[in-house]
């Protein structure tokens, strides 16, 4: 039965679905070089939307962080040695601006299948995107995303470790809301320990430097978050676009949930073309003010699940927290001083889990991989990403642009998967050949 709540009590419930979703919600710009206080404002504004969108008092009660999907391609477009732009007279800001641009236009494409969706039904789009294609492609995210993990960890493994020892332990032995936010009490705790390192012991990381740096984002109180002008190129659409059918698969997967777990049909009432607009035009506002994507969060779907209060209100509170957290230049600088360490030991935990979310959609889908068509759709998609990921890089001429296809092999990956569904026959001796249907 679903709990009831006076104003105050909503207010104190939104604090506590803002816990739920800041650890990861951080890591994302502290990865991706975005800024925090801008990253902040995006989520909680792009919340905002999607509840209007959906109709506030019966949106589903989700909120919008922001998406590690995405991860993979700002990093295909920014980083320095494989980037898109490798090799380029640019600032790193100047990439980071192509690399909202490609994410502001795949915001577009949620409003493109919202649409479909409007015309052909849920059943019927999910015939065409399936979670045997939608299930490698996070799969590949996640495996993709795990040499930044290494990557971060090196500079203090000791730090990297106690993180991910705090995040097992509150994952497995926690309980309550402790079991919901391990990552943010993984940061919270590594973050005490280095601390005590830098002024209790005078230590620095191996390599000389200080474990902790303040002031990058400022001292002020207040302050109007550091907005950036999206920019756009062919090469960094195609290289983001395919991250959208990752988060999208992500947001239809969590209205099932919260149609189990609250008895409100959520993809009929607002309807699925509702929500999907409301997190599409969330992430067109994220890209276009130099944000990130946003997507829906498990995390808060998973506080929804234990406090069983079904009331968005509670996570429009949370969404104006968000926004208030986002014009703190010094709220910005703390987060900030987080050692690469401490991160990089919470995303052992993420990423392993984004793949392990892709595995387990294939099990809970009842997806048989026995039957050759799914098989074959789901070793090539595999294959295709990382083999163009991690291989000798290859790069085609259209006309006057050049097509770097190591860093499109999500994009291809999901263009095979979906042609191979289309064309493939199933096997129809086995029982189990395709998805279990969307309830």
């Amino acid at each position: 039965m679903e709990r009831k709540l006076t104003n105050p009590g909503r207010a104190i419930m939104g604090l506590q679905h803002l816990f739920a979703m800041f650890g990861a919600t951080i890591l994302v710009p502290l990865i991706s070089g975005l800024s925090v206080q801008v990253t902040l404002f995006a989520v909680g504004i792009g919340t905002i939307i999607f509840h209007l969108i959906s109709g506030l008092r019966k949106a589903p009660p989700v909120f919008l962080g922001s998406s590690f999907a995405f991860l993979v391609g700002i990093g295909l477009i920014t980083n320095p040695e494989i980037g898109v732009f490798a090799g380029a007279d640019m600032t790193q800001n100047e990439k980071l601006a192509y690399a909202t641009g490609g994410i502001m236009i795949a915001g577009f494409l949620y409003l493109a299948l919202a649409g479909l969706i409007k015309v052909i039904g849920v059943k019927t789009f999910m015939k065409y995107l399936p979670t045997v294609v939608t299930a490698p492609t996070v799969i590949l995210i996640g495996v993709m995303l795990a040499p930044f993990a290494i990557s971060q960890s090196a500079n203090n493994l000791f730090l990297a470790i106690a993180t991910l020892v705090i995040i097992i332990c509150f994952s497995v032995w926690g309980k309550g809301m402790t079991k919901i936010i391990p990552i943010l009490l993984g940061i919270v705790g590594a973050y005490i320990i280095a601390l005590l390192m830098h002024f209790a012991l005078g230590m620095t990381n191996p390599d000389g430097s200080a474990i902790l740096e303040f002031g990058r984002a400022g001292t002020g109180l207040v302050g109007v978050p550091p907005f950036m002008a999206p920019r756009f190129s062919a090469v960094t659409v195609l290289v983001m676009l395919p991250f959208a059918l990752a988060t999208i698969a992500e947001h239809i997967g969590d209205m099932v949930i919260l149609k189990r777990i609250s008895g409100n049909d959520y993809i009929n009432d607002p309807g699925l073309v509702r929500t999907l607009c409301g997190d599409g035009i969330a992430t067109i506002v994220g890209g276009a003010m130099g944000g990130p994507a946003t997507t829906t969060y498990s995390e808060n779907v998973g506080v929804v699940t234990i406090t069983k209060i079904f009331d968005p209100r509670v996570l429009q509170i949370a969404a104006i927290y968000a926004v208030v957290l986002g014009f703190s230049p010094l709220f910005a600088s703390v987060i900030y001083s987080i050692p690469d360490a401490i991160i990089g030991g919470a995303s052992f935990i993420l990423y392993g889990m984004i793949a392990s979310v892709g595995i387990r959609n294939l099990v809970d889908d009842r997806v048989n991989l026995a039957d050759m068509k799914n098989c074959i759709i789901v070793a090539v998609m595999l294959v295709i990403g990382l083999g163009l990921r991690f291989g000798p890089a290859i790069t085609i001429t259209i006309g006057e642009t050049n097509m770097p296809l190591d860093r499109l092999g999500v994009a291809i990956a999901v263009i095979v998967g979906i042609i191979l569904n289309v064309v493939l026959p199933a096997d129809k001796s086995l029982q189990m050949t395709g998805d279990k249907p969307i309830d």
